[in-house]
C-alpha cells in the first residue's frame, strides 16, 4: 500500500501502468474508494500512468476532523500529483470526484490536460438532504444508510443480476468512517459552481446516466451547456455508470483522453 503525506492528511493511493506515459488521475465518489475503478484499471493502465486514490475520510486515507470543503479535496489531489512529481494530468471524477475536478479546472487549470466529469453536477442539492444525512450517519453510523444509498448507485435490474457487486459496494460504504463520510457530505452540500462554469477552459467530457436519480441527465446537460466546448454523453445505468455501462464508459474515456495524448481511441 502506498501513502502520500501531504501535510495535514495522509492519502492512500495506487498507481498502475508505465510512469513514462501521460498521467490519468481518478477521483472516487462519496462513500466509495479507489477500488470503485476496478473495471477501468486494465484498459486504462495500458495507455496511461494510472493513479487512483482514496479521498480524505475514505478507504485507507486519513480521516481528519471535518467539515471538509471541495477546495481541500482539490488541493489533496494536486498534492498527490506533486508527491508523484507530475505537473499535469488528465482527470476523471465521479460525483464528489467530479466536483473536485471542477474546482481544479477553475483554480488550477494548468494542472489539467483534459477533464471527465462523470455522474456529477455543478451543484448537488438540496442542502437539507445532506444535513439530514450527516445527522443520521453521526448518530447511527454509515451502515445505517448503506442499503438506501447503494440502491441509487445501480439500477435495480443490474443490482439483481450482479448481487456480489451490490454487496461489495454496501460493504465499502458501511466501512467508511462516519466522521469522514459526514465531513465529505458537507463538502458536497456547500459546493456550487453553477455561476463559474463558463470560466472553465479545460477540454471537458460530461458523462451522465439515464437512470441516475442523484445527478440526473439534466444536470449533466447543464454542465455541458455551460462549459465552453464540452462534450456530452449519456450512458445506461444509474449513478455509477463506470460499473454499469463499463464498455461504453471505458471507450468514451479512452477516446477522449487518448485524443489529448495525441493517440487514437
Amino acid at each position: 500500500m502506498a501513502f502520500a503525506d501531504l501535510g495535514g492528511v495522509r492519502l492512500h493511493y495506487r498507481t498502475d501502468g508505465d510512469p513514462a506515459k501521460p498521467a490519468l488521475l481518478l477521483s472516487n465518489s462519496l462513500g466509495a474508494a479507489l477500488d470503485m475503478w476496478a473495471p477501468q484499471v486494465e484498459p486504462f493502465a495500458d495507455r496511461f500512468h494510472l493513479i487512483r486514490y482514496d479521498t480524505r475520510g475514505h478507504g485507507a486515507s486519513d480521516v481528519p476532523p471535518g467539515p471538509y470543503t471541495i477546495a481541500e479535496l482539490g488541493r489533496d489531489a494536486l498534492g498527490l500529483l506533486d508527491h508523484l512529481g507530475i505537473g499535469s494530468a488528465d482527470f476523471a471524477g465521479v460525483s464528489m470526484g467530479g466536483l473536485t475536478g471542477q474546482w481544479i479546472a477553475l483554480n488550477h487549470p494548468e494542472r489539467l490536460r483534459r477533464l471527465a466529469l462523470c455522474n456529477t453536477a455543478a451543484y448537488i442539492g438540496p442542502p437539507e438532504t445532506w444535513t439530514g444525512r450527516v445527522e443520521k450517519v453521526r448518530a447511527d453510523g454509515v451502515g445505517s444508510i448503506a442499503e438506501t444509498v447503494v440502491s441509487r448507485w445501480l439500477t435495480p435490474d443490474y443490482a439483481a443480476a450482479r448481487p456480489e457487486l451490490a454487496a461489495a459496494l454496501r460493504r465499502t460504504l458501511a466501512s467508511t468512517a462516519a466522521e469522514g463520510y459526514a465531513a465529505a457530505c458537507l463538502a458536497v452540500r456547500d459546493a456550487d459552481f453553477r455561476a463559474q462554469l463558463a470560466q472553465i477552459r479545460v477540454p471537458t467530457l460530461v458523462i451522465a446516466g439515464t437512470h441516475d436519480a442523484s445527478t440526473p441527465p439534466a444536470q449533466g446537460r447543464f454542465l455541458a451547456d455551460h462549459i465552453v466546448g464540452a462534450q456530452y454523453l449519456e450512458l445506461s445505468g444509474a449513478h455509477l455508470t463506470n460499473l454499469e455501462d463499463v464498455q461504453r464508459f471505458n471507450g468514451a474515456l479512452l477516446a477522449f483522453f487518448g485524443a489529448g495524448a495525441g493517440g487514437g481511441p
